[in-house]
């Protein structure tokens, strides 16, 4: 993310609502990425394991930051996630996953 232009805000943002894996920030876009790593692509993969469930605790997290950082609540704000499969060196990266 940082070589896309992001500046890391935090990794592994814990509150009493949840947890983010990354927070970033591009000019006006505040990212809040979830990061997945699957040892193998059956069932679905990695990127298929962010369920709604999870979606529902990222979203109570993200809440709960923007209701503490004032500064970031101004900002547009996306959800992305980050998902790879063990062994490989790709990355997918999916903007707007939710």
């Amino acid at each position: 993310m940082q070589a896309a232009g992001f500046t890391l805000l935090a990794r592994n943002y814990r509150c009493r609502a949840g947890e983010l894996d990354i927070v970033a920030r591009r000019g006006p876009l505040l990212v809040i990425a979830e990061v997945r790593l699957r040892s193998s692509a059956l069932f679905g993969g990695a990127a298929a394991s962010v369920g709604a469930a999870k979606r529902r605790r990222i979203l109570r997290a993200a809440r709960y930051l923007l209701a503490r950082q004032p500064q970031l609540a101004a900002l547009a704000v996306r959800f992305d996630v980050l998902a790879s499969e063990a062994g490989s060196a790709e990355l997918d990266w999916i903007e707007g996953a939710f």
